[in-house]
């Protein structure tokens, strides 16, 4: 059973419009989840549309932040650069938004239960897909030049969704990686922010849990392997051999104190070692390096997009 499966019917997206310059248009949008939850906060997706001017068969990027509101920040300053450019530019509001995150997950954030991690990564991937849904009816865009820029938990939905979705062409992945066992053990953060502590015995058992499951993803496909663990579907490295061959940049930070680097590494080589490009800093200060990722981002947009 594949969890990011959802009924796609006729996408009604609203838009309005925010800001008009020479070069570019600005829309605020939303959208109805395909995938609700007991949240009704959750229900509405929100976001924002950057159109370039007089454009025609544009590529697009669909851009998605990290935890919380501040990490749109990087996300706009990126699509204002890449609409430039030439790319039209959705920023997707995932559910730990503001706008979205209830009160009660807003308290307990990020020591939240395994279900609702879970149902967090199952409404993103599928709110991901739906924007694709909604891409393929404008005339605007390129449906065959679609990119994804995830960053930190954006990067993990990025993962999983070009995993089961070929409609993504290529994918930029920035401070984040795979296997969350190895994660939850050497990060310095992790495991104190999610209130969980594990011994050494348990994670060697569930990392040979996840092996095993790795193998059978492997041999049958992921919507045929029932997981020990309901977490091992929402791992960005269990997608990982389904993003070989596919156009990836990483970036990442050496001293990452939520991402490790041995995380990074684990995805990274499962990916067949794309292109990764590694600044000093940590997950949050990589972002003092704004203009020298934003032009790697954009050479190699350039470099696997028609523009």
């Amino acid at each position: 059973m594949n969890p990011y499966s959802y009924t796609a019917g006729e996408p009604h997206f609203n838009l309005q419009l925010k800001k008009t310059t020479s070069r570019w248009l600005h829309y605020a949008v939303d959208f109805l989840t395909a995938h609700p939850t007991r949240y009704e906060k959750n229900s509405i997706v929100r976001g924002e549309y950057f159109q370039p001017q007089k454009a025609s068969h544009a590529p697009l990027a669909i851009l998605l932040h990290g935890m919380g509101d501040r990490s749109v920040i990087p996300c706009r300053l990126l699509a204002r650069s890449l609409v430039k450019k030439g790319i039209a530019c959705f920023i997707l509001y995932l559910v730990f938004h503001s706008s979205r995150m209830p009160e009660v997950i807003r308290k307990r954030l990020p020591a939240l239960t395994h279900d609702e991690w879970f149902e967090s990564y199952r409404v993103s991937v599928i709110d991901v897909r739906q924007v694709l849904d909604w891409a393929s009816g404008r005339a605007e865009i390129n449906q065959e030049q679609i990119a994804l820029f995830g960053l930190s938990f954006g990067g993990f939905i990025s993962a999983i969704t070009m995993g089961i979705d070929k409609r993504i062409r290529a994918g930029v992945l920035a401070t984040s990686g795979g296997n969350f066992g190895k994660i939850g053990w050497l990060s310095k953060t992790f495991s104190a922010r999610m209130g969980r502590s594990y011994t050494e015995a348990e994670y060697r058992q569930a990392q040979k849990l996840y092996a095993q499951y790795r193998e059978q993803v492997a041999e049958k496909g992921f919507e045929n392997v029932t997981p020990a663990q309901k977490g091992f579907q929402t791992d960005p490295l269990t997608f990982a051999p389904y993003l070989r061959q596919r156009p990836i940049l990483m970036i990442n930070a050496l001293w990452d104190e939520v991402i490790p680097r041995e995380a990074a590494i684990d995805f990274w080589e499962a990916c067949d070692k794309p292109t990764i490009t590694w600044f000093p800093a940590t997950h949050a200060t990589i972002w003092f390096w704004y203009p020298f990722i934003s032009r790697k981002i954009g050479r190699f947009l350039k470099s696997t997009l028609e523009i």
